[in-house]
Protein backbone atom coordinates (compact mmCIF):
# COMPACT_ATOMS: atom_id res chain seq x y z
CA UNK A 1 0.00 0.00 0.00
CA UNK A 2 1.49 3.32 -1.10
CA UNK A 3 1.42 6.81 0.34
CA UNK A 4 -0.69 8.42 -2.39
CA UNK A 5 -0.51 12.04 -3.59
CA UNK A 6 -4.10 12.64 -2.41
CA UNK A 7 -2.92 11.83 1.13
CA UNK A 8 -0.30 14.60 1.18
CA UNK A 9 -0.41 18.18 2.34
CA UNK A 10 1.93 20.12 0.07
CA UNK A 11 1.05 23.80 -0.16
CA UNK A 12 2.17 26.38 2.37
CA UNK A 13 -1.41 27.69 2.66
CA UNK A 14 -2.64 24.23 3.67
CA UNK A 15 0.08 23.93 6.32
CA UNK A 16 -0.77 27.40 7.65
CA UNK A 17 -4.47 26.51 7.85
CA UNK A 18 -3.72 23.42 9.95
CA UNK A 19 -1.36 25.40 12.21
CA UNK A 20 -3.85 28.23 12.76
CA UNK A 21 -7.14 26.34 13.06
CA UNK A 22 -6.04 22.88 14.10
CA UNK A 23 -5.37 21.60 17.56
CA UNK A 24 -1.85 20.83 18.76
CA UNK A 25 -0.80 17.77 20.72
CA UNK A 26 2.81 17.27 21.79
CA UNK A 27 4.79 14.21 22.78
CA UNK A 28 8.39 13.23 23.35
CA UNK A 29 8.99 12.49 19.66
CA UNK A 30 6.88 15.04 17.78
CA UNK A 31 4.28 17.76 17.81
CA UNK A 32 1.12 16.94 15.88
CA UNK A 33 -1.42 19.43 14.53
CA UNK A 34 -4.83 17.97 13.61
CA UNK A 35 -7.66 19.63 11.70
CA UNK A 36 -10.83 18.07 10.21
CA UNK A 37 -10.94 18.32 6.41
CA UNK A 38 -13.78 18.06 3.90
CA UNK A 39 -12.72 14.70 2.44
CA UNK A 40 -13.04 11.13 3.60
CA UNK A 41 -9.28 10.52 3.52
CA UNK A 42 -6.62 11.52 5.99
CA UNK A 43 -3.81 13.75 4.73
CA UNK A 44 -0.29 14.08 6.11
CA UNK A 45 2.13 16.98 6.11
CA UNK A 46 5.62 16.83 7.57
CA UNK A 47 7.53 19.92 8.70
CA UNK A 48 11.11 18.72 9.23
CA UNK A 49 13.13 21.90 9.74
CA UNK A 50 16.89 22.33 9.58
CA UNK A 51 16.91 22.46 13.37
CA UNK A 52 16.40 18.69 13.18
CA UNK A 53 19.64 18.14 11.26
CA UNK A 54 21.06 17.92 7.77
CA UNK A 55 19.25 16.68 4.67
CA UNK A 56 19.98 13.01 5.33
CA UNK A 57 18.64 13.25 8.87
CA UNK A 58 15.52 15.18 7.82
CA UNK A 59 14.77 12.70 5.05
CA UNK A 60 15.11 9.77 7.45
CA UNK A 61 12.69 11.43 9.86
CA UNK A 62 10.21 12.03 7.02
CA UNK A 63 10.47 8.41 5.86
CA UNK A 64 9.76 7.18 9.40
CA UNK A 65 6.76 9.49 9.80
CA UNK A 66 5.31 8.54 6.40
CA UNK A 67 5.64 4.85 7.26
CA UNK A 68 3.88 5.33 10.60
CA UNK A 69 1.07 7.27 8.88
CA UNK A 70 0.77 4.66 6.11
CA UNK A 71 0.49 1.78 8.60
CA UNK A 72 -1.95 3.56 10.95
CA UNK A 73 -4.89 5.01 9.02
CA UNK A 74 -6.66 6.05 12.21
CA UNK A 75 -7.64 9.61 11.26
CA UNK A 76 -9.67 9.55 8.02
CA UNK A 77 -11.16 12.95 7.32
CA UNK A 78 -8.38 14.81 9.14
CA UNK A 79 -5.34 16.79 8.04
CA UNK A 80 -2.36 15.85 10.20
CA UNK A 81 0.86 17.89 10.27
CA UNK A 82 3.78 16.33 12.15
CA UNK A 83 6.76 18.36 13.37
CA UNK A 84 9.44 15.83 14.39
CA UNK A 85 11.76 16.33 17.35
CA UNK A 86 15.37 15.09 17.54
CA UNK A 87 14.36 12.20 19.84
CA UNK A 88 12.37 10.71 16.95
CA UNK A 89 15.62 9.77 15.19
CA UNK A 90 16.67 7.41 18.01
CA UNK A 91 13.32 5.67 18.48
CA UNK A 92 12.22 2.40 16.91
CA UNK A 93 9.35 2.25 14.45
CA UNK A 94 7.22 0.34 16.96
CA UNK A 95 7.63 3.07 19.59
CA UNK A 96 6.85 5.78 17.02
CA UNK A 97 3.68 3.96 15.94
CA UNK A 98 2.46 3.65 19.52
CA UNK A 99 3.23 7.33 20.18
CA UNK A 100 1.42 8.46 17.00
CA UNK A 101 -1.62 6.33 17.76
CA UNK A 102 -1.78 7.66 21.32
CA UNK A 103 -1.53 11.29 20.19
CA UNK A 104 -4.11 11.06 17.44
CA UNK A 105 -6.58 8.97 19.42
CA UNK A 106 -6.31 11.38 22.37
CA UNK A 107 -7.10 14.31 20.08
CA UNK A 108 -9.98 12.50 18.35
CA UNK A 109 -11.48 11.60 21.75
CA UNK A 110 -11.27 15.26 22.80
CA UNK A 111 -13.03 16.27 19.57
CA UNK A 112 -15.81 13.72 20.12
CA UNK A 113 -16.37 14.92 23.69
CA UNK A 114 -16.41 18.58 22.65
CA UNK A 115 -18.86 18.08 19.76
CA UNK A 116 -22.06 17.25 21.68
CA UNK A 117 -21.50 20.02 24.23
CA UNK A 118 -20.98 22.75 21.64
CA UNK A 119 -24.00 22.14 19.42
CA UNK A 120 -26.88 24.48 20.17
CA UNK A 121 -28.82 23.63 17.04
CA UNK A 122 -28.60 25.11 13.57
CA UNK A 123 -31.39 27.73 13.88
CA UNK A 124 -30.58 29.11 17.34
CA UNK A 125 -28.50 32.19 18.02
CA UNK A 126 -25.43 31.59 20.19
CA UNK A 127 -25.90 32.17 23.89
CA UNK A 128 -24.21 35.20 25.37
Amino acid sequence: MRFRPAERIRRRAEFQLVYERGSRVSSRYSTVFILPNQTAIGRLGIAATRKLGGAVVRNRAKRLIREVFRRNKIAPGYDVVVVPKRELLHASLTVLEADYRTLVERRLRQAQQAKPASTDGPDRAPRV
